[in-house]
Parts: C-alpha cells; sequence; structure tokens
C-alpha cells in the first residue's frame, strides 16, 4: 500500500470504547480540519486557493463560525466571497431567459435547464473539510482492510470492540469486499456480522429499558446503561455524535 497506513490511529480508535471507532475518527479528522482551516494555514496561498475554490457545505460554515478566530474566518470569506462573485456574475452575464445559455459550442445544455442555478448547485455540491476528511478517511478504511489481511490479531481486535454504526459499516463491509479474497471474507464477514447483530441487540435492549423507565412502576430501579441510550442509539444508526458540545478554539 502506497498511501500511509493509519494503524496506530485505528488501534486506538478500536480501544476507545466508543460505539463506532470510525465514527470516533471522524470526529478527530474534522476537528483537526477546523483546527487547521482555521489556523495559520489561511494565510498560505495555495490553502487559500483551493478554500476559495471549493468553499465550505452549510455544516461546516456553522462549526466554522462556533470555532471562533473572526480574523481567520474573515479571511476565508474574503476571498471566497470575491471567487463567489465573479464566477456568478459571469453565469448571470450568459443566461438569457426562455433561451439555451451561451456556453460555447462543445458545452452541454444544463440539465434543468436553469445554468445559474446548476452552477449554484454545483458550488454547494463540494466543501474543503469535507474533501479533507474524506480522502483521510478513505486511506483509514483501507487500513482496516490492510491489517485483516496482514495482522491477525487485529480481527481480535475488532472482536473486543463495541462494533461500528450501521454507516460505518456499510463502508467496512463494501471495501472488505473488493479487497479480500474470497477465503478472507469467508472468514471475517461471519465476525463482523455476529458483531453487528450483537451489538444491535444491545442497543435495542438500552433504548427499550430507558422507555421502561419512564412508566411509573420503574421509577425506583435502576437506569443500567440507558441514560444516554438516546445519542448512543442515534449514533449506532446514522453515525456521528449528536449529543456533543460545540467545538471552539481553546485559545
Amino acid at each position: 500500500m502506497k498511501e500511509k497506513l493509519y494503524t496506530i490511529e485505528l488501534h486506538d480508535a478500536l480501544q476507545a470504547g466508543d460505539e463506532c471507532p470510525f465514527c470516533w475518527l471522524e470526529r478527530k479528522l474534522e476537528q483537526s480540519a477546523i483546527e487547521f482551516v482555521l489556523g495559520s494555514s489561511y494565510m498560505e496561498s495555495d490553502t487559500r486557493d483551493a478554500t476559495d475554490r471549493q468553499g465550505f457545505c452549510r455544516k461546516h460554515t456553522k462549526m466554522m463560525f462556533d470555532y471562533g478566530n473572526t480574523l481567520g474566518n474573515a479571511w476565508i470569506l474574503k476571498t471566497r466571497l470575491t471567487y463567489v462573485r465573479e464566477k456568478l456574475k459571469k453565469e448571470m452575464q450568459e443566461y438569457t431567459p426562455g433561451a439555451a445559455p451561451k456556453r460555447g459550442l462543445f458545452k452541454k445544455k444544463p440539465e434543468n435547464g436553469n445554468s445559474v442555478a446548476e452552477w449554484i448547485r454545483g458550488e454547494e455540491s463540494h466543501c474543503y473539510i469535507c474533501k479533507r476528511m474524506d480522502d483521510t478517511y478513505r486511506r483509514m478504511v483501507d487500513t482496516f482492510v490492510y491489517q485483516v489481511k496482514h495482522e491477525p490479531e487485529f480481527v481480535d481486535m475488532v472482536k473486543a470492540s463495541k462494533g461500528f454504526c450501521v454507516h460505518h459499516f456499510a463502508d467496512l463491509v463494501e471495501a472488505c469486499g473488493e479487497g479480500l479474497s474470497q477465503k478472507e471474507q469467508e472468514q471475517l464477514f461471519p465476525v463482523l456480522f455476529d458483531q453487528m447483530n450483537r451489538e444491535l441487540d444491545r442497543m435495542q435492549g438500552d433504548i427499550d429499558w430507558m422507555i421502561e423507565k419512564f412508566d411509573y412502576v420503574n421509577k425506583d430501579k435502576d437506569w443500567k446503561n440507558s441514560k444516554d441510550a438516546v445519542q448512543r442509539t442515534m449514533q449506532k444508526i446514522v453515525g456521528g455524535y449528536p449529543a456533543d458540545p460545540v467545538f471552539r478554539d481553546k485559545k
């Protein structure tokens, strides 16, 4: 594997006791990306060129605002806004209501018939932080497959964990299906599938008991492991950390 192997990070994630090690890793990647963008890097021309072109999705724009660093946000927005103004102005100038847009002989007509809307939707489809996260996340998934193939004890670490959320489980099953031999899949998939069934059963028990605790007859009974069952069940089904506090600059 030519790309970097994230073995240490993956081991740490599996040993963190989290509902999903890849949620744990993604949170670290996301926070690291926010810190990078709003650190001194925003003054570097290559980073600013990339953020000007790629922009930020709505979620990460909100996270950048919540993080703080007003000056850093202002500088990033200054040049991103310049880029958007220039490109959008050009799109609006080329648009003619009720007629095919002036987009050159070899440029295809927009699928929705409106070049301005299409350009805006295209800009909304990419995000500098999402891409930075996704590139590293994909290599981490590849590292999982690599370790299954080359480190027999790694599967024992997986068994000892709480498994994965359903969202990241799909990525792992797909990657293992593509990267492992049939024999390796026949050995691994029963382990992963049994674990998923077991962990979802555990989650079902926790969320069921939380509901039962709201019944008056159970008010004095122990909560067991159900006090945080709502946020853990949300994570197990869709991934992420709904109960996380806002991520802020510690300065």
